[in-house]
């Protein structure tokens, strides 16, 4: 492919070079390829232009002279990747329609109920998300929740091959910030909430809703959740239509009424002018209203019927890792949940707390290298909201196991809740299972759909089902 064919017409010798290939990693380079200089949290790409050079590179694309001899500079690169990784592929985002979901908790559930819903709809349906990408009910492994631009492109082109007519995705707050959707057009958006994470990298709650507030600027409709206090800064000078939910307000367009919270679900009635639609939720607590109110709306927006909305929602059966019920033979109850953030461990705890016949007991810890501010808020949640807690590791990284606990603790230790610290997460679950009595509630918080868990110097395999599955059978034999 010629280059002005990816970056458009431009004023010199280079725009008619073939390119064989376009990268923003100097190590991928080969002869003929397009480099593109990304300036990143921790390395800019200028500074490896002459090594892409040097391994071949055909032309440098770049915001500021690299020394090279080959350079283009343009304004932005971020978006210069963008708009060359879909012509690369051919635009292949055009010839789907998108559904896209951000927010800080609920992306997951919400994506997952709009695909039942478009697929009971006779679509056939692309997702990418958190826990994996699929066409149709093929899984395709996943490391980020939404793709670099090229194999965001190359996923797109896989979905049009394959036949998909939509594309449902979670957009991340870092894949709006740094560029990823560039140039996507949505038929619909969706904000599910925000609260406190990712402080790390937007470094303030305004930087973090204006990164979500940008998919709302490339989309038909937004559909807004207007219980949450950023609702009104989301909806503020959009130019496209907005769709306001409520579970509290029935003057939203769209409001939830007859409310019935149960253990092992939730029913409501989905109100709007001409429209009363029960539905039926095989998964309990407040955040599922708003995750089914997101993903019906979204659907009925881009025209499906209610009869197959209430159809597909009553028969969803719930993702893996949310708020997810490991069956066990005692008179106690297991959930894995992936509640990672003060809002999202709040929910989960709220949820199980209303219908518990003993204890609710809530394990979790907190990531390391990752905000460090919400440790303490959390264990102040937790120590609030359950009977007893068992303060643990989740993904330390690079960080001390024994600080990040006793940055939760901080917030736990002025509560009158029992709790106990056990660093290592599978001791944790041994512990909390040899321990739990009748009617107990407990719930595993942080990993979800995880199966490993990252250490300083590895990532190992750690899947919960498992650990589970092991100190059931332990139990088993030591009450024999």
């Amino acid at each position: 492919m010629k280059l002005y064919e990816l970056i458009g017409n431009i004023d010199s010798k280079l725009s008619d070079i073939e390119i064989k290939g376009i990268t923003t990693d100097s190590r991928l380079v080969e002869e003929g390829f397009a480099y593109i200089c990304i300036k990143g949290t921790v390395n800019d790409g200028h500074n490896f232009a002459m090594s892409a050079k040097e391994k071949g590179a055909a032309v440098i694309i770049a915001e500021k002279e690299t020394g090279t001899g080959i350079d283009i500079i343009v304004d932005d690169t971020h978006a210069a990747f963008a708009t060359m990784s879909a012509k690369w592929f051919d635009c292949p985002a055009d010839k789907l329609k998108l559904i896209g979901v951000t927010g800080t908790n609920g992306k997951t559930s919400v994506t997952y109920m709009i695909k039942k819903i478009l697929e009971a709809n006779g679509e056939k349906v692309g997702l990418i998300g958190t826990i994996q990408n699929m066409i149709g009910e093929e899984i395709i492994e996943t490391k980020h929740t939404t793709p670099d631009c090229y194999k965001l492109n190359e996923l797109f082109a896989l979905m049009v091959q394959k036949g998909c007519t939509y594309v449902v995705m979670e957009v991340s707050s870092h894949a709006l910030d740094q560029k990823r959707v560039y140039g996507v057009e949505f038929e619909a958006a969706v904000f599910t909430n925000l609260t406190q994470d990712h402080l790390d990298y937007h470094v303030t709650m305004e930087n973090y809703m204006l990164a979500k507030k940008r998919l709302f600027s490339m989309c038909k409709t937004a559909i807004i959740n207007s219980d949450d206090k950023y609702a009104e800064s989301i909806a503020e000078g959009l130019d496209c239509k907005a769709i306001l939910l409520s579970a509290e307000n029935d003057k939203a367009t769209y409001y939830a009424k007859d409310i019935d919270y149960k253990a092992d679900g939730v029913g409501f009635v989905l109100c709007s002018n001409g429209i009363e639609l029960p539905l039926n939720m095989n998964t309990g607590g407040k955040f599922t209203v708003y995750n089914a109110m997101s993903a019906a709306v979204s659907t009925l927006t881009v025209g499906v019927s209610e009869e197959i909305i209430s159809e597909a929602l009553s028969a969803q059966s719930g993702v893996k890792g949310r708020a997810e019920v490991v069956k066990n033979p005692f008179d106690f109850t297991i959930i894995i949940d992936y509640a990672h953030t003060p809002d999202g461990l709040s929910n989960i705890l709220n949820t199980f707390a209303e219908c518990k016949k003993g204890r609710l007991i809530a394990l979790f810890g907190c990531g390391g290298d990752r905000d460090k501010t919400k440790r303490p808020i959390m264990g102040e949640i937790a120590a609030e909201k359950a009977d007893f807690l068992i303060v643990t590791s989740d993904n330390p990284r690079s960080e001390n196991p024994q600080s990040i606990i006793e940055d939760i603790l901080s917030g736990v230790k002025n509560k009158n809740t029992p709790y106990v610290a056990i660093e290592n997460r599978i001791e944790a679950i041994n512990y909390a299972i040899e321990n739990a009595k009748k009617g107990d509630i407990i719930v595993l918080a942080g990993k979800g759909h995880e199966t490993y868990q990252i250490l300083a110097d590895r990532t190992i395999h750690l899947d919960e089902r498992e650990i589970v599955a092991e100190a059931i059978e332990k139990r088993k034999e030591a009450e024999k």
